[in-house]
């Protein structure tokens, strides 16, 4: 698909249906998600990637009980590791360029998802800790984004968007 037509065709999916996603494509979401730029190309960044039903159920209890995560076949957790960052970037990696790793990974997996014909949605609201605890995190992992990916159950219209002249500014 063309880069404009992906962009424009995304949308924020929260039905999913109960169709399993083929794991070629769990790979080829991964693999693209590993190509993102990242700084100091450190990637600073981990990937869980979950099917089981039980911790997507926990995972939708964390995300203010966000019930649509454990409909989705497969939930990809990704995770800031501000150590990797910070041997290289000191306060900065740990406190800014690992969360920007881990959000430009998310971008990526989320857009080759919906490049395959798969629904997801960016999910950031969720209580950190819990989402640790579910998971096992190193002390030291930060979840950053929750990216429930299925095949989807609904075709949201598009919501709009701001006007650039309110949004762009010249200097």
């Amino acid at each position: 698909m063309e880069f404009e037509e992906l962009i424009k065709i995304r949308r924020s999916i929260r039905a999913f249906q109960s169709r399993p996603v083929e794991e070629e494509k769990v790979k080829k979401i991964l693999t693209v998600a590993n190509l993102a730029p990242s700084a100091g190309n450190l990637q600073a960044y981990e990937i869980y990637v979950v099917k089981d039903q039980k911790i997507k159920r926990e995972l939708a209890r964390a995300a203010l009980d966000q019930d649509f995560i454990a409909e989705a076949p497969v939930v990809l957790v990704f995770c800031a590791n501000p150590l990797r960052s910070a041997v290289r970037y000191g306060k900065r990696g740990e406190g800014l360029y690992c969360i920007q790793d881990a959000t430009i990974a998310t971008t990526f997996a989320m857009l080759m998802a919906t490049n395959l014909g798969l629904g997801n949605v960016w999910v950031g609201a969720f209580d950190d800790e819990w989402v640790a605890k579910i998971l096992g995190l190193p002390r030291f992992l930060r979840p950053i984004a929750i990216l429930p990916i299925g095949y989807p159950a609904e075709r949201p219209e598009f919501s709009g968007r701001r006007r650039l002249e309110d949004l762009v500014h010249y200097t």
